[in-house]
C-alpha cells in the first residue's frame, strides 16, 4: 500500500508540475507579441526613413536593447535561429534541436504561426516560437540582396549565414526561459 501511495503522490506531483510548465509557458508566449511588434516597428521605421540599409544599422542597434526591455523578470526574452546573423544571437543545444523539429513540422504542412514547444531544461522553463519569414524581412535577408547592402551586412556581421530566405520560411524563434519557481 505504501508503494501505490507513493506513486499516486508522485503522479500528482508530476501532474502538478506538468500544469506549472503549462502555465509558464502561456506567461511566457503572452511575452511575445509586444516583442515582436516593437522589433518589426522599429525595422519598418527605419526602412521607410533610410531604406534597408538604415534597417540593417537599426536592428544591430536596437534588438539587442528591445530584447531586454521585454524581459521582464524572470523572463529572458530573445530569438534564435539555425543561421543566424548575429552570433550571440546562436541556438545552443536544446533551441538547435527544437529549431530542426520546427523545420520539419514546417516542412509537414503545420502552419508556423502555430509552432511552439516548451519544456524543462536544466532547471528553466525553456519556450520557443517560431517566427516565420515576413515580405518586410526579404530585402536584407533573401536571396536577392542588393550588393551595397551586401556588403554593409558583411562589414557588421562577418559571420552572417541568415541569407538565402523566402517569403514564408522558417526564419528562427522566439526564445524565452526562466528558472523554474
Amino acid at each position: 500500500m505504501r508503494l501505490l501511495t507513493a506513486v499516486l503522490i508522485s503522479g500528482l506531483s508530476v501532474s502538478a508540475q506538468a500544469d506549472n510548465v503549462q502555465a509558464l509557458s502561456a506567461e511566457g508566449l503572452a511575452l511575445i507579441p509586444a516583442f515582436q511588434q516593437q522589433l518589426m516597428g522599429t525595422v519598418k521605421a527605419a526602412m521607410s526613413s533610410g531604406g534597408a540599409a538604415h534597417a540593417v544599422e537599426a536592428c544591430q542597434l536596437s534588438a539587442p536593447q528591445i530584447a531586454s526591455e521585454h524581459s521582464q523578470k524572470p523572463w529572458t526574452v530573445g530569438r534564435t535561429a539555425l543561421k543566424v546573423r548575429n552570433p550571440d544571437n546562436a541556438p545552443d543545444a536544446w533551441e538547435r534541436e527544437v529549431l530542426a523539429q520546427f523545420a520539419q513540422r514546417a516542412a509537414a504542412g503545420e502552419p508556423l504561426e502555430q509552432i511552439s514547444q516548451s519544456a524543462v531544461v536544466g532547471g528553466e522553463v525553456r519556450v520557443m516560437k517560431a517566427i516565420g519569414t515576413g515580405e518586410p524581412c526579404l530585402a536584407c535577408h533573401g536571396k536577392q540582396i542588393e550588393s551595397a547592402l551586401a556588403q554593409l551586412i558583411d562589414v557588421r556581421y562577418p559571420q552572417d549565414q541568415a541569407r538565402g530566405f523566402a517569403q514564408g520560411e522558417l526564419r528562427g524563434a522566439f526564445t524565452l526561459r526562466r528558472p523554474v519557481d
